[in-house]
This record gives C-alpha cells, structure tokens and sequence, in this order.
C-alpha cells in the first residue's frame, strides 16, 4: 500500500468534484478556521492549567464562569494597543517578521488529517513537508531578533538558530524511524500503517509509542525546544533577556508571535498523534464506530468521521496537556546544557533507535 494509493481510496472530505475553486475555498476555510480555534483553545488551557497547578486563581471575571474569556479580553488588549516601531529598527523586516513566523505555523495544517478523509492534502511526502515548514518559523525570529536593534533581541535570536540547529536533527531523525517503520511519509499512509501494525496472531495493535518509545520521547522533548517552551525557553529567557527576540514588540505583532506559538504546539502535538499515537484510532486495530477498514484502508461515515477527529482532538489536548506541566515542573536550562543534552545525548540515541528500527523492518 503506498501513499498516493490511500491518497485515491479515501479522499478528502473537503474535495467537491467537478469544482476546483470551491474545493480551494473549503480547504483553506477549514484550515484557517482549525488555526484560529485549536490554538486559542490550548491558550485558554494554559492559563487555567498553569493557575490550578501553581495554586493560584488567576483571572476569574471575565465572562463570568471561571473566567472564560479572558483569552478574548487579551486580544481585544493587543488590538486596541499602539503599534511602535523602534527608531533604530529596520522598519520593513521588524514589520513583517511576525508574518513570516506565522504562516508556516497555518500551512502545517494542510496535511495533518484529523479523521479519515479529514485532511486538506495528502501528500506523498506530507511528513517532510510538515518538517520542513516548520523550520521555517525560526527565520521570523532571526528577523525580529536582527531588526530589533536591541542587543537581548539579537542575543534571543542567536539562541533560537542555534537551538534550532540541535534539536531539529533529533526530531527528524526520530521522525524518519517512523516513516522506515511505516514504509511511507505520507501522514494519512502513517495513521493506515500504524492501525495494521499488530501482535502477530492476533488482533491487538501496537502503537508505534511503544516500538519506538525512544523516538517518541526524543520527538516530545525536541519540539518543547523547537517551540522555545520551558524548559528550554533560553531564546526568551526573560530573567536574562528581558524577553529576547520579543522585547520590542506589542499590540498585535506580539499576539502573532504568541499565536506562533500555540499553534506550533497543537502541531507539533498533532504529528506526535499522528506518528506515534494511531491517529484517529481510539487504539491500533480497533475500529473506529462509523468506519470500516477495508483493504488496509479506513472509510468513515459522517458519524464516523466525527469520532475520529474527535480522538484526534482529544489526543492533541493530552499532549499539549503534557507540554504545560512540563512548563510548570522543570526549571529552564543553561544554553550549554541545552547543547550538551542534543549533541551527546538526544542525537547519538536518536541514530541508534533509527539502527534498531532499520534492523528490526529488514529481519522481522
């Protein structure tokens, strides 16, 4: 089974034939619309999470009941602040770097498939693509950090390439033992190869969580540092850096970066579902009510399609879950024990969980 053939089997549900444009317009709708919503959800989540954990109440009044829109009033704040450009800035590149890190962080979104046939694309090489897009983020925040003409933004940039470079390499090598266990890089063929993935003999499936339980700690702990999240928030570091690469922003330019952020975590949470989690299984080789498998390839019904990006959603929120608590347990690290942790340790354990899962495809 290949990509493009699960590609053909199941297609999206966001494709009407015979109409290209209007398919273009549900596909881009429906990955805005996923942008805006998920990430401010995880937002909410954040603040409520961190205030319960830490043992403190928090903002309560806004909307009423447990303050629930105080993520709303926070963007109302940023609109209604004064957008200052410094004098010094480069004022065109200190202007759209915010633009430049969000934009990748919405285009992720394409080929994460929520459900079967709940995807905007399904490329053959949907994984590269969602790698390879979400380094580039990182080129909105040397353009803040360098524009900045601020001295702890450009020393939060550095750091940013720097970490960057170190913890890109685990995160896709851990991702490539993946797609050589799956046999494919396309997400959706991921998710189908994952559910087919059993107990010799029986019918139990095994995550790919538990065959490469090294690679799916490597990835969690590399996208913690790709999204500069604590503890390995050293390009912000704001005892150190005042707020690094964000110092001189505010009002909306400020609110894209922390958007950047969110949805970089309910991306990165979403390929963790998708590569290590079984997807919109509620467990490999389970099916899911409303769908059928056949042929190695899952068709859902409309109920079915909901419960599946219902558990994909729901898997999402458990990690992203996860990344907060990490937050509010770990102190920040050293920049030289943040590069020490990937060289020494992170990447030699990550080429050798390739090794093991190469072996184990070629011999078992």
């Amino acid at each position: 089974m290949t990509a493009a053939t699960v590609a053909l089997a199941v297609p999206s549900i966001l494709e009407v034939d015979g109409n290209l444009w209007l398919s273009l317009l549900l596909k881009v709708g429906a990955v805005l619309g996923f942008f805006f919503v998920a990430p401010l959800l995880v937002g909410y989540m954040e603040h409520k999470v961190m205030a319960h954990q830490q043992a403190r109440l928090g903002p309560m009044e806004a909307g009423g009941f447990h303050g629930w829109a105080q993520l709303i009033a926070d963007g109302v704040k940023f609109i209604q602040k004064e957008d200052i450009i410094p004098r010094a800035a480069d004022r065109w590149i200190f202007a759209i770097a915010p633009g430049v890190a969000l934009v990748p962080a919405i285009l992720i979104f394409l080929v994460i498939p929520l459900a079967p046939g709940g995807f905007a694309e399904d490329l053959d090489v949907g994984l590269f693509f969602a790698l390879a897009i979400g380094s580039i983020s990182v080129i909105g925040v040397l353009m803040a950090a360098w524009s900045s003409a601020n001295k702890f933004s450009l020393i939060g940039g550095v750091r940013a390439a720097a970490q960057l470079i170190a913890y890109e390499l685990p995160l896709v090598l851990a991702a490539a033992a993946v797609a050589i266990q799956a046999g494919t890089m396309s997400l959706v063929g991921i998710v189908e190869a994952q559910n087919a993935f059993q107990i010799p003999g029986t019918d139990i499936g095994i995550p790919y969580a538990v065959t490469q339980g090294i690679g799916f700690a490597l990835f969690f702990t590399a996208a913690l540092a790709e999204l500069a999240r604590p503890p390995f928030d050293m390009p912000i570091a704001d005892s150190e850096l005042v707020f690094g690469y964000l110092t001189e922003y505010g009002g909306m330019r400020f609110a894209m970066f922390l958007l950047t952020e969110y949805a970089g975590m309910v991306s990165m949470a979403a390929l963790m579902t998708v590569l290590y989690l079984g997807g919109w299984t509620i467990w490999p080789g389970v099916v899911t009510p409303g769908c059928e498998v056949v042929g190695g390839l899952t068709s859902c019904n409309l109920v079915g399609t909901l419960i599946g990006a219902s558990v994909t959603m729901g898997k999402i929120f458990m990690l992203t879950f996860l990344m907060i608590w990490v937050r509010v347990t770990f102190p920040r690290l050293r920049e030289d024990q943040l590069q020490r942790l990937s060289w020494l340790i992170f990447i030699p354990l990550a080429l050798l969980n390739i090794l093991i899962v190469a072996v184990a495809k070629v011999v078992l």
